[in-house]
């Protein structure tokens, strides 16, 4: 995903293996990334341009006359089963693949609104009636879809507007249709029953607010930061000529602070995991669903109803104001090489868009000001009057003529503030040193596919890809003079992107058929680069957290933080998720670093078989199982016999595949067959697994949301409290995981009517998601009106 397909890329390390040793040498030793740049693109051969270009036609991108017609038919299938959102999705992809102004759009719009409508999104419906109309939507057709925007605007209690509709409505009927119309006596039904709706809604007094948008402008960072950009005052940038650039606190932290609120300079969709269309599907058509059929491609906001680019099946925008600045910053250069880009990676793909975002004059002023040495130590930085001082302790301060001078922080502009700019992010440290010589070819062959294809677009126009009656036209952008300068940037960006990448996330939820208590899993929709938080260091058991709204970031204290600490933030290998020798293992080989924090000191010297949450029990006495190989009971008074851990292995994995069917069963809604699955699992699992172990809590889980499915209540509680027992051990009882488990039991007491522990388990779950999540939050606001609903409970409903 954020390297090239795995074809291309094990097509160019056999191509750098075959290599004469002394071009490999060459190569391995360049002082410059320019040298490496030139020496890799001088390999690119024709026949290796021709074997990406057929990897790249794998990827339908393009429009297909004939998939509109398929992806409605899929559509309505779903219809019919009343899966509604499944079937705005499959709208969706026929809207990607029409045309402008044809009928396949119109009528995929029009769909889609039904759809939408059914689900209650009254003024996306709306939109998507104006989209079918404004496309060509058939005159035969007008009384349905006039129908349904009447209806949606009579739902949002827009009454005059609903009643104009229904006059031109009213006005405009032929007592004459068409078979394909709307039966005349259904339309005059319809009509009527709409009139009786608008009547009794204007005699209502009860006026009721507008909701409120979801929005960050409510969240303000604690004062302003004269340092650094896009952080609150509690925030101080330091340098140190061992750890780097770095974050501490000017003064005390409370949890739940926010210390840096930072809109990505640059992010690009992850396209997901799934292979090229085509590969063992039976229609060439795909109809799975990805990120890209849901989130926006500039803003990531998610959406049903997105608005196509007009010259690819790719791109999707939430607005025709999104698909206007994606085509005006970026995507005009990036429409024809979808394919191409999909090929290459979300790295490739960022450094390209990085480039085209800032413009090759602003990018070739920063190559040329910065040396691009391969040492960090040799990086040229611009002359400044106006060094930035670190605090007053000193750090990075050295000595000059007998006095302290303060140590120039790279990315820092000339009045010595760190922004969210172009310069920071190429200072962001691309570790050159430290990538294997076969990977940083990899990535200059890649950036050098993509120079010959933005040198060839400087000589002829690009598409447009976008209609000209809806964009500005376009333009072919102001492409690099000199390819060199460009190819550079994109092979530092691509090698920075390795340590300084960010992964956006959402969470999703999920449940089981027939279920109101949600699951939710922390999912990755993107990638993007945030300078201001790459200055944050690692740590295992970090003292911050990090939520995303969109593209924007936000970092909170999960702890207090005392002034003059570090602020820290975890890289992936959280202690909850990994044992130290995997996180030591994984740091290095991507980070390039060996972590000393004191999560890491602390297991390190521990003698134990790994965490609690992994850990297996004796089968006699229920103590912890010590050991490497052979496993002996922890309890020297015990006599059970020793155990090989790899058949203890083997049985765990055999438990594994049963709780996966039985989890399918969950979703499927066979609830009575996945209760007796489970209650099996939970017994086998009780005779070899810690009771704190990661998959009895799995177990558990799954029992509470099948009981919940099933109506009882009360055992479903049961269960979950069972399976919060382990994320408190796994994950600390301030975690985000113990506050989605909250969350998910605050469910469950208040579906059961259970008003006083659903009151203090709302309380709880709000405490600790405010650590991590601002006040926007889905399970927050969720919580409020929990709380909102208990408190205003008659007596007599409440279960004592």
């Amino acid at each position: 995903m954020d390297l090239p397909v795995d074809e291309w890329k094990s097509y160019l390390l056999q191509k750098w293996a075959s290599l004469p040793k002394s071009i490999q040498v060459t190569i391995s030793t360049a002082e410059t990334l320019s040298d490496i740049f030139l020496h890799s693109s001088s390999l690119l051969q024709p026949e290796d341009e021709l074997f990406l270009r057929r990897l790249s036609k794998s990827y339908l991108v393009g429009k297909d006359s004939d998939a509109p017609f398929f992806y409605r038919e899929q559509g309505n299938k779903k219809f019919q089963e009343k899966d509604y959102t499944a079937a705005a999705v499959l709208y969706s992809k026929g809207v990607s693949h029409s045309r402008p102004n044809t009928e396949d759009m119109s009528l995929c719009y029009a769909n889609r609104s039904a759809a939408l409508f059914h689900l209650g999104q009254y003024e996306t419906c709306l939109k998507d009636i104006t989209r079918a109309q404004t496309h060509g939507y058939p005159e035969r057709l007008q009384p349905k879809i006039m129908l349904r925007k009447a209806e949606c605007l009579v739902a949002l209690g827009r009454l005059q507007e609903a009643s104009q509709t229904i006059g031109d409505l009213e006005r405009n009927f032929t007592p004459t249709p068409t078979p394909a119309d709307v039966p005349p006596q259904t339309l005059q039904r319809n009509l009527h029953h709409l009139k009786m709706k608008v009547q009794e809604k204007e005699n209502l007094t009860e006026t009721f607010p507008a909701t409120l948008a979801k929005t960050l402008e409510d969240v303000a960072l604690r004062g302003e930061n004269e340092q650094l950009s896009s952080a609150s005052s509690s925030v101080s940038l330091c340098i140190d000529p061992l750890k780097g650039r770095y974050l501490v606190a000017t003064k005390d932290i409370l949890p739940g602070e926010l210390l840096v609120k930072e809109d990505a300079f640059v992010s690009v969709l992850n396209p997901g995991e799934l292979p090229p269309p085509h590969h063992g599907l039976d229609s060439q058509w795909d109809t799975r669903v990805t990120n890209g059929d849901l989130y926006c491609h500039r803003c990531l906001k998610h959406t049903l109803a997105t608005v196509p680019c007009d010259g690819c099946s790719y791109a999707k925008y939430c607005s025709q104001e999104c698909l206007q600045q994606a085509w005006e910053l970026y995507h005009r250069t990036e429409c024809p090489l979808g394919g191409l880009l999909l090929t290459l990676g979300v790295f490739c793909h960022i450094a390209l868009r990085l480039t085209l975002v800032v413009g090759f004059e602003d990018v070739r002023k920063i190559v040329k000001k910065l040396c691009v040495k391969i040492s960090n130590k040799d990086i040229c930085l611009p002359e400044s009057n106006n060094q930035v001082r670190t605090l007053n302790w000193g750090r990075g301060e050295t000595e000059k003529n007998g006095s302290r001078v303060g140590t120039p922080i790279p990315g820092c502009d000339a009045n010595g503030k760190y922004g969210r700019n172009y310069n920071a992010v190429f200072n962001l440290l691309p570790h050159t040193e430290n990538h294997r010589p076969e990977h940083k070819f990899l990535c200059a062959v890649c950036a050098s596919v993509l120079c010959r294809q933005l040198e060839a677009a400087s000589s002829q126009a690009i598409p447009t890809g976008v209609n000209s009656s809806q964009l500005t036209a376009a333009v072919t952008p102001e492409l690099c003079p000199d390819v060199t300068i460009w190819g550079v940037a994109m092979l530092r960006h691509m090698l920075q992107l390795q340590c300084n990448a960010q992964a956006i996330t959402t969470i999703q939820h999920t449940g089981c058929k027939g279920s109101i208590v949600t699951d939710s899993r922390q999912v990755r929709l993107a990638t993007g680069i945030f300078p201001v938080i790459s200055l944050l260091n690692h740590s295992c058991s970090p003292n911050t957290s990090v939520s995303f709204t969109s593209t924007v970031a936000t970092i909170r204290a999960s702890q207090r933080i005392g002034k003059g600490q570090e602020i820290l933030h975890c890289y992936g290998p959280h202690k909850s998720r990994m044992g130290v020798t995997e996180r030591q293992q994984k740091l290095r080989s991507q980070y390039f670093f060996d972590c000393t924090c004191p999560a890491c000191q602390t297991e390190a010297h521990r003698m134990t078989a790994g965490p609690r949450w992994k850990a297996f029990c004796c089968n006699s006495c229920r103590a912890p199982m010590q050991g490497d190989g052979v496993l002996r009971c922890g309890n020297r008074s015990c006599a059970e016999s020793v155990v090989s851990r790899d058949d203890l292995v083997s049985r765990l994995q055999d438990l594994q595949q049963q709780v996966g069917v039985a989890q399918k069963l969950l979703r499927d809604g066979e609830l009575e067959r996945a209760v007796q699955l489970l209650s099996g699992c939970q017994r086998d699992a009780e005779s070899f697994l810690w009771a704190e172990h990661a998959m009895v809590g799995e177990i558990a889980d799954g029992l509470a949301q099948a009981c919940a499915a099933l109506g009882d209540w009360q055992k479903s509680a049961t269960h979950l409290q069972k399976s919060l027992r382990v994320v408190e051990v796994r994950h600390g009882p301030s975690s985000v995981e113990m506050g989605h488990e909250l969350f998910k039991l605050a469910q469950i007491f208040f579906n059961g009517f259970a008003v006083p522990e659903a009151l203090s388990t709302i309380q709880k779950a709000e405490e600790v998601l405010s650590l991590h999540c601002g006040p926007w939050d889905d399970e927050i606001q969720e919580l409020q009106k929990m709380k909102s609903c208990l408190l205003d409970l008659p007596p007599t409903l409440v279960r004592s």
